[in-house]
């Protein structure tokens, strides 16, 4: 009860308390903890303590923007790699003679080839099976997922251009995402991100 008084020094003698230190003299002072002195200051001023909740409320919401912009950095980091995986499929796979609509079917199936190394299933699988959300499945991947595709639009890229069969490179790119999912999702570093969201 804040009625209740004791000095810190007494306090500090009765409970041989560790977080609060007082010093009598010329530069004493009561020390504590900062728990503690977020505690004190709430309990005898109801101002502190709103600005105390205002402030941590402000903070978390920093928090959960910083790591909404953690993802889209990802997001923007699998598109611009991307790049280099679209290069490498109109060098080293399309043939000049063929039409813009069998090129962009092409672009397509290879871009399912990561989709189902990585998802297990095609763009227009995920679709079918998730009519009401906007999108596609790459919009609705997670970090770790975002991470990983990244990877492998760039070692498909290299897998290409060394001229692996399409049947090779999926084996390959699934054994990799198998791998790198692996070693992302018991990363703490990660797992204390994703608590946050």
């Amino acid at each position: 009860m804040n009625n209740y008084k004791i000095s810190a020094k007494e306090w500090v003698k009765q409970t041989n308390a560790i977080g609060i230190k007082a010093q009598a003299g010329r530069y004493g002072g009561t020390y504590a903890h900062k728990d503690i002195a977020f505690e004190f200051g709430m309990w005898i001023s109801a101002e502190f303590k709103i600005y105390l909740i205002k402030e941590f409320q402000r903070l978390k919401e920093n928090e959960a923007e910083n790591l909404k912009l953690g993802w889209n950095l990802q997001r923007t980091l699998a598109k611009i790699n991307y790049k280099i995986h679209t290069d490498a499929i109109k060098e080293n796979l399309i043939p000049r003679e063929l039409s813009k609509k069998q090129i962009n079917m092409k672009y397509a199936n290879e871009a399912d080839l990561l989709n189902v190394a990585l998802f297990g299933i095609t763009a227009k699988e995920w679709r079918d099976q998730n009519p009401k959300l906007k999108g596609n499945i790459r919009d609705h991947a997670s970090i770790e997922q975002l991470v990983v595709l990244s990877n492998l639009e760039s070692i498909n890229a290299l897998l290409i251009r060394e001229e692996f069969s399409q049947q090779d490179r999926i084996l390959k790119l699934n054994k990799t995402a198998i791998i790198q999912m692996k070693s992302l999702l018991t990363n703490t570093d990660v797992k204390k991100l994703e608590s946050l969201k």
